[in-house]
């Protein structure tokens, strides 16, 4: 039967191809049969994003080299595919499966209702099986810090949020940020965009347009959460001289200087710690969420920034930080 599959898959994969689409293999075709196996569906923009479908890859790799399991990963080439790819997963005995975004929630739920034996986890959704373990994280903390630190270096007195697609994800960043940027300077002024069209979180184009408006209305300090769009929102702040603050991954090498810090929703640790937690038959179904408490979100180490941030800024944004662990700054 796992003969027969795998000749499909290939078959499948020949046709995907030629259609467009994408599916890379990052483990042998074959797996060792004690080897645990995990299964990664990656949501739209696919690798290369620069945001969390790298990060997702990223723990399942430090897996494969730490922990011994193999893996596979998929790109499907629209969310129409999700299922499809799930299910094959599910059908080939993998001891989990990872689906990452929130777009996934409907097919993810369909596909563990059918395979309760297998073990799934849900990126940024929920899905209440006793075999699905869905991984949140409190984007609205990690943003308020991002916020806090982009009131602190606005000359303007105005910053930009460029969203990809408009949905209570989304918006939750958006809240964060301006909070955070608001609990600083209480006259900031705070603009807000989301990316029109088909592809909201790989659309780099229009992740410059929307850029470029905010900053032309006077932005000078711009936080994106919108996948691969944010390329081209970095893109526009390092074109007009203002600051860029990137999302989910430590987007700050992309623009060296030009990117403050990035708002880190460490996507990889989760799904690092869910594998270990599979290897040692301690699966944890249900809502697991990670903030800043919990090292799930919270801002890169200023790499390229520090200097032009300076230490007195620094040492707020920590004070901050520790007020959010402490509650002292509720959500």
């Amino acid at each position: 039967m796992k003969k027969v599959f795998i000749l499909m898959l290939a078959l499948a994969t020949l046709v995907l191809t030629a259609c467009g689409g994408k599916k890379e293999a990052a483990a042998p075709a074959t797996p060792a049969e004690d080897n645990i196996k995990v299964g990664l569906v990656l949501s739209v923009g696919g690798l290369g994003d620069k945001s969390f479908n790298d990060s997702a890859y990223r723990g399942l790799a430090d897996a494969e080299k730490n922990l011994g399991i193999e893996f596979k990963y998929v790109e499907p080439a629209s969310p129409a595919e999700d299922e499809q790819y799930l299910r094959e997963f599910a059908e080939n005995d993998y001891d989990l499966v990872v689906g990452v975004g929130f777009l996934m929630r409907d097919a993810l739920e369909q596909v563990a209702t059918d395979f309760p034996e297998v073990k799934f986890a849900l990126i940024d959704e929920t899905v209440e099986l006793p075999n699905v373990s869905s991984l949140l994280f409190a984007e609205d903390e990690g943003s308020f810090l991002v916020g806090a630190l982009a009131a602190m270096m606005s000359e303007t007195g105005t910053v930009g949020f460029v969203g990809g697609m408009e949905v209570p994800l989304i918006k939750k960043f958006q809240a964060g940020f301006e909070a955070g940027a608001e609990y600083v300077n209480g006259d900031i002024k705070t603009l807000g965009i989301y990316t029109s069209g088909p592809n909201p979180f790989n659309d780099p184009v229009r992740g410059k347009e929307n850029a470029l408006s905010l900053i032309k209305q006077g932005a000078d300090v711009v936080y994106h959460a919108s996948g691969g769009t944010g390329v081209g929102v970095i893109a526009a702040a390092k074109q007009s001289g203002v600051y860029a603050i990137g999302v989910d991954s430590n987007q700050d090498a992309v623009a060296e200087g030009v990117v403050l810090t990035s708002m880190i929703k460490n996507v990889d640790i989760a799904v690092y710690n869910t594998t270990k937690d599979v290897i040692a038959n301690d699966f944890k179904a249900g809502i697991n969420v990670l903030g800043v408490a919990e090292g799930g979100v919270g801002t890169t180490d200023f790499e390229f920034t520090r200097d032009a941030i300076g230490e007195e800024k620094l040492a707020k944004l920590e004070e901050i930080k520790e007020k959010i662990i402490n509650k002292e700054i509720q959500f």
